[in-house]
């Protein structure tokens, strides 16, 4: 049986997570931004990253809302809120946008697995290894690429207008390493939870159904965004990503 404290602890950061989502959600149809996509990445991002997200959120300068003029020839047709968001926000705003799709992505492979349960042993699971949290890794990966993927693409077509071709070869090329990098921190976390501390620390294994599986995939996800952000950091700067 796990102690009492995980559980407790594990229900007081769910809870939390859920009153930034409505605090997320409320915000931002009061005051939304002018990238229309940040309003939906700061919502999905809000339950996982809770704190974290509050904390970027405030720090996200008031002149991105919708009412702040979008262009300006001053500053080479960028939004004006450009001049006012310092560069390592802007680095964190385009890692929770590829951390988005990481988010949903996760989610959508644990409830997948968890209603179809011979998706794991298509994935592997009982013929290339005995661990069902391999196959889980395996779907929630897919399923974010292609929705980091998608996302970046639309980006792209709003602002290049490229062919789809060109377009599907440049949101790889901003996305794919970001991504891989968040779920390396994800899956790094994940498996320490799995196969050490909840086994041989806490003495009883850590499952899905359960509210301190929840609490660590909240606490992976802060792993994720901080080994991905000096990748976004690097592409930004070479202008491979645009600024956000």
């Amino acid at each position: 049986m796990i102690p009492h404290w995980p559980t407790a602890l594990s229900w007081l950061s769910v809870a939390l997570g859920i009153l930034c989502v409505i605090y997320i959600i409320m915000v931002v149809r009061r005051n939304p931004r002018n990238i229309s996509l940040m309003n939906h990445i700061w919502q999905t991002f809000s339950f996982l990253g809770h704190l974290l997200t509050i904390v970027l959120y405030r720090k996200n300068d008031p002149l991105a809302a919708r009412k702040a003029p979008l262009r300006t020839a001053a500053d080479n047709d960028k939004p004006s809120y450009y001049r006012y968001t310092s560069f390592p926000l802007k680095v964190a705003k385009g890692t929770l946008q590829c951390g988005s799709s990481c988010v949903l992505g996760n989610i959508a492979a644990i409830a997948l697995i968890s209603l179809f349960p011979s998706i794991s042993i298509w994935l592997g699971w009982q013929t290339l290894f005995d661990k069902e949290i391999f196959s889980v890794w395996i779907l929630s990966y897919f399923l974010a690429f292609l929705l980091a993927i998608s996302f970046q693409y639309l980006t792209i077509q709003k602002t290049r207008n490229s062919s789809f071709g060109n377009g599907i070869i440049q949101a790889i090329k901003v996305d794919f390493l970001p991504l891989t990098f968040w779920q390396v921190g994800v899956y790094g976390f994940m498996a320490f939870a799995h196969f050490y501390l909840f086994p041989s620390v806490l003495g009883h294994p850590l499952r899905i159904n359960t509210i301190e599986f929840w609490f660590m995939i909240q606490v992976a996800m802060a792993f994720g965004f901080i080994i991905s952000y000096p990748v976004n950091w690097w592409l930004i700067k070479l202008e491979i990503k645009g600024e956000m």
